[in-house]
């Protein structure tokens, strides 16, 4: 299990905490908006039980060797221009692809060739889950890496931790479609438990 990340570990009850620091050699935030995104993100991530922190690529590699393909996980970015990666193994091997972020959303790392668009996300979350959708339908996007061509395959995040039992439902209730027309009638603790982390994965 990973211990040391680039970012505190210690998260209070308020998302906004004084003592929640960024390390100073990320860049800057564009606006306050864009800080709230990458915080919030930050919490769920570390919520997710397959955010690895301050490993490096070759970290990832080894983590991921014995793992099937489609097996991924979140960690900090070894660039400093950038604030988290997406490791995968594939057929091939394990492909490592920086999440980019602008002032409004994360997206992943474009290739000059891949000619489709990408879609944004205000969430890492999100963006995984979308990925994984797309792994299990007929909508593959690919990574271009020198001159191969790799389909991007999200099954299963490879986990660094054990959930709770009460995470575990929670991601289970996410996943529910037709759960989300009826939150309002549950309590506004339970609702505020799930929105606190409103990701199925």
């Amino acid at each position: 299990m990973v211990t040391h990340s680039k970012f505190s570990n210690a998260m209070s009850s308020s998302l906004f905490d004084s003592n929640m620091r960024l390390p100073h050699h990320y860049k800057t935030f564009n606006s306050k908006s864009q800080y709230q995104m990458v915080l919030a993100t930050l919490h769920k991530l570390q919520e997710s039980g397959f955010y690895w922190g301050a490993i490096t690529g070759k970290d990832a590699n080894v983590m991921l060797a014995a793992e099937d393909a489609g097996t991924f996980l979140i960690r900090d970015s070894s660039d400093n221009r950038h604030l988290f990666a997406l490791s995968i193994k594939t057929a091939s091997g394990t492909k490592n692809l920086r999440i980019q972020c602008d002032s409004s959303s994360f997206y992943l790392q474009t290739d000059p060739k891949n000619i489709q668009t990408v879609p944004h996300f205000d969430c890492v979350l999100k963006l995984v889950h979308y990925y994984m959708s797309q792994s299990k339908g007929s909508t593959l996007y690919y990574i271009y890496s020198g001159a191969e061509k790799v389909p991007l395959e999200l099954i299963k995040p490879l986990s660094c931790s054990l959930s709770t039992l009460q995470h575990l439902c929670r991601k289970t209730v996410n996943g529910l479609v037709d759960v989300s027309s009826r939150r309002d009638l549950l309590p506004h603790h339970i609702k505020e438990f799930l929105q606190d982390y409103d990701a199925p994965i």
